[in-house]
């Protein structure tokens, strides 16, 4: 057993009973998670980071669990470590078991490093829904029941409306920005994060930081710049800051780059979230060649 010592980022917490889950009542039975919540009751966060419920699991015993990857596209067995308070761990993962029944499981993720919970920075829980309880009982599918809510609707309704917001500290579109070129010589690509080991199997920064490469061929000169860009609900870009390591002043150069290039030669769709427009930050690299 790996006995984990308990402590929150600021506040110290005392290891309430010794107690090692089972979970031979649910053994062998199929559940999809629906729902993947903060502490706040919301799936996504002031940022614009959003919890997508993806997990299929079965516990096949109280030492193994079968758990969908989405990147293999197959199940994949993996060996449980029980420990105390009814936390353990499977693929890749601490959880504390709130709740274990026939129709549906609530599990709180865990953040540990170095053998201690900090339990303020644990705040994601997840609940799951047998698959025969979704089908005969609520008679419904998972994506329906995966969809965001009313209260996430609002809360994002709020933060893209925000009169006040301070652009420097924009709420990430979960749908990023959309840019198709319009000129054989102009090709845009978008850097595509994928999920691995690095990155602990989660992709989120492909819409949190979206980064887009663009080269321009037969440019008034050579040139290599990389800059934030705000595009907002229209799709109109401008200007962010120059990212170039330079004492130089560019930002009338880029600002150039923008207007006589990228605006005259590249479709931008916006980006949204929910299917809401809004303003958005991006990543540009930018090259021209002669």
């Amino acid at each position: 057993m790996i006995f984990l010592g308990q402590v929150s980022c600021d506040t110290k917490y005392k290891v309430r009973d010794l107690h090692q889950v089972t979970f031979k009542p649910v053994w062998g039975i199929k559940y999809t998670e629906v729902k993947r919540r903060h502490s706040t009751g919301r799936s996504i966060d002031k940022y614009g980071y959003m919890l997508d419920p993806s997990w299929q699991l079965t516990f096949l015993s109280d030492d193994s669990a079968r758990v969908y990857s989405p990147q293999k596209g197959a199940f994949i067995n993996f060996v449980i470590t029980n420990d105390h308070d009814s936390i353990f761990h499977t693929a890749r993962t601490w959880f504390r078991a709130q709740k274990l029944t026939k129709d549906s499981l609530v599990l709180q993720v865990l953040f540990v490093q170095t053998k201690k919970v900090y339990l303020l920075r644990s705040t994601v829980y997840v609940t799951f829904y047998s698959d025969d309880y979704i089908k005969n009982v609520l008679k419904t599918t998972p994506a329906k029941l995966q969809v965001p809510d009313r209260a996430d609707t609002m809360f994002v309704r709020s933060m893209i409306s925000h009169p006040h917001k301070n652009p420097d500290s924009l709420f990430a579109a979960h749908e990023p920005v959309v840019m198709k070129s319009k000129s054989p010589l102009v090709k845009v690509t978008k850097t595509e994060v994928v999920p691995n080991h690095e990155n602990n199997f989660n992709a989120s920064d492909g819409y949190l930081y979206p980064e887009y490469n663009i080269s321009i061929k037969k440019a008034y000169q050579d040139f290599d710049y990389s800059f934030t860009a705000i595009v907002n609900e229209k799709g109109e870009m401008r200007l962010g800051k120059s990212l170039m390591a330079s004492y130089a002043d560019n930002t009338n150069i880029i600002k150039g780059i923008i207007n006589g290039y990228l605006k005259a030669y590249i479709n931008i769709k916006p980006g949204s979230t929910f299917g809401i427009p809004q303003t958005s930050r991006i990543y540009v690299n930018v090259e021209g060649r002669k």
